[in-house]
Protein backbone atom coordinates (compact mmCIF):
# COMPACT_ATOMS: atom_id res chain seq x y z
CA UNK A 1 0.00 0.00 0.00
CA UNK A 2 1.43 3.35 -1.03
CA UNK A 3 2.59 5.49 1.90
CA UNK A 4 1.66 9.12 2.52
CA UNK A 5 3.35 12.09 3.72
CA UNK A 6 5.61 10.87 6.31
CA UNK A 7 5.82 7.78 5.37
CA UNK A 8 2.73 6.64 6.84
CA UNK A 9 0.62 4.13 5.67
CA UNK A 10 -2.73 5.73 4.20
CA UNK A 11 -5.25 2.80 5.25
CA UNK A 12 -3.58 2.65 8.80
CA UNK A 13 -4.35 6.46 9.10
CA UNK A 14 -8.11 6.17 7.84
CA UNK A 15 -8.34 3.59 10.46
CA UNK A 16 -7.50 6.11 13.11
CA UNK A 17 -9.73 8.33 11.97
CA UNK A 18 -12.11 6.11 11.86
CA UNK A 19 -11.66 4.85 15.55
CA UNK A 20 -11.51 8.79 16.95
CA UNK A 21 -14.78 9.34 15.24
CA UNK A 22 -16.63 6.41 16.64
CA UNK A 23 -14.78 7.52 20.43
CA UNK A 24 -16.23 10.98 19.47
CA UNK A 25 -19.67 9.97 18.72
CA UNK A 26 -19.97 8.14 21.86
CA UNK A 27 -18.62 10.92 24.27
CA UNK A 28 -21.20 13.07 22.70
CA UNK A 29 -24.03 10.69 23.16
CA UNK A 30 -22.97 10.44 26.93
CA UNK A 31 -23.21 14.72 27.41
CA UNK A 32 -26.79 14.27 26.92
CA UNK A 33 -27.27 12.70 30.01
CA UNK A 34 -24.83 15.35 31.52
CA UNK A 35 -25.95 18.19 33.34
CA UNK A 36 -24.92 21.57 34.94
CA UNK A 37 -27.30 24.19 36.50
CA UNK A 38 -26.24 27.59 36.71
CA UNK A 39 -27.78 30.00 38.90
CA UNK A 40 -28.79 34.13 38.32
CA UNK A 41 -29.66 36.82 40.75
CA UNK A 42 -28.56 35.07 43.93
CA UNK A 43 -30.71 31.74 43.29
CA UNK A 44 -33.72 33.66 42.14
CA UNK A 45 -33.24 32.28 38.53
CA UNK A 46 -31.47 28.28 37.93
CA UNK A 47 -31.04 27.56 34.52
CA UNK A 48 -30.17 23.41 33.71
CA UNK A 49 -28.28 22.82 30.61
CA UNK A 50 -27.16 19.40 29.28
CA UNK A 51 -23.16 18.45 27.65
CA UNK A 52 -25.27 19.34 24.32
CA UNK A 53 -25.82 23.10 25.37
CA UNK A 54 -29.86 22.46 25.20
CA UNK A 55 -31.22 23.61 27.82
CA UNK A 56 -32.94 21.63 29.95
CA UNK A 57 -34.67 23.09 32.92
CA UNK A 58 -35.59 27.09 34.29
CA UNK A 59 -36.57 26.96 37.82
CA UNK A 60 -38.01 30.64 38.95
CA UNK A 61 -38.40 31.29 42.69
CA UNK A 62 -41.91 33.37 42.73
CA UNK A 63 -40.10 36.22 44.68
CA UNK A 64 -38.40 37.30 41.35
CA UNK A 65 -41.83 37.07 39.71
CA UNK A 66 -42.95 41.07 40.03
CA UNK A 67 -45.30 42.29 37.79
CA UNK A 68 -44.39 45.53 38.09
CA UNK A 69 -40.68 44.69 37.05
CA UNK A 70 -40.49 42.13 34.21
CA UNK A 71 -37.39 43.32 32.94
CA UNK A 72 -35.47 42.67 36.06
CA UNK A 73 -37.16 38.82 35.45
CA UNK A 74 -36.36 39.04 31.42
CA UNK A 75 -32.64 39.84 32.55
CA UNK A 76 -32.32 37.49 35.23
CA UNK A 77 -33.40 34.54 32.58
CA UNK A 78 -30.94 35.66 29.87
CA UNK A 79 -28.10 35.59 32.44
CA UNK A 80 -29.36 31.98 33.80
CA UNK A 81 -29.23 30.79 30.33
CA UNK A 82 -25.96 32.60 28.96
CA UNK A 83 -23.95 30.64 32.23
CA UNK A 84 -25.34 27.50 31.68
CA UNK A 85 -24.59 27.73 28.09
CA UNK A 86 -20.76 28.85 29.07
CA UNK A 87 -20.78 26.09 31.84
CA UNK A 88 -22.25 23.32 29.54
CA UNK A 89 -19.86 23.72 26.88
CA UNK A 90 -16.94 23.83 29.23
CA UNK A 91 -18.13 20.65 30.54
CA UNK A 92 -18.60 19.30 27.13
CA UNK A 93 -14.59 20.15 26.07
CA UNK A 94 -13.41 18.56 29.66
CA UNK A 95 -15.30 15.26 29.02
CA UNK A 96 -14.89 15.65 25.41
CA UNK A 97 -10.74 15.46 26.15
CA UNK A 98 -10.90 13.00 28.74
CA UNK A 99 -12.67 10.32 26.38
CA UNK A 100 -10.39 10.98 23.78
CA UNK A 101 -7.39 10.71 26.14
CA UNK A 102 -4.12 10.88 24.08
CA UNK A 103 -5.70 10.37 20.52
CA UNK A 104 -6.01 14.21 19.65
CA UNK A 105 -2.96 15.94 19.14
CA UNK A 106 -1.47 18.03 21.83
CA UNK A 107 -2.63 21.58 22.30
CA UNK A 108 -5.85 21.12 19.89
CA UNK A 109 -8.53 22.86 20.82
CA UNK A 110 -11.74 21.11 20.78
CA UNK A 111 -13.63 24.21 19.47
CA UNK A 112 -11.90 23.80 16.56
CA UNK A 113 -14.04 20.96 16.14
CA UNK A 114 -17.15 22.45 16.39
CA UNK A 115 -17.27 21.16 20.59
Amino acid sequence: MANGPGGMNMSDMFGKMMKMQEKMNAAQEGLEDETVTAEAGGGMVKVTANGNQKITGIEIDPEAVDPDDLELLEDLIIAGVNKALEDASEMAQEQMKEQMGGMLPPGMDLSQLGL
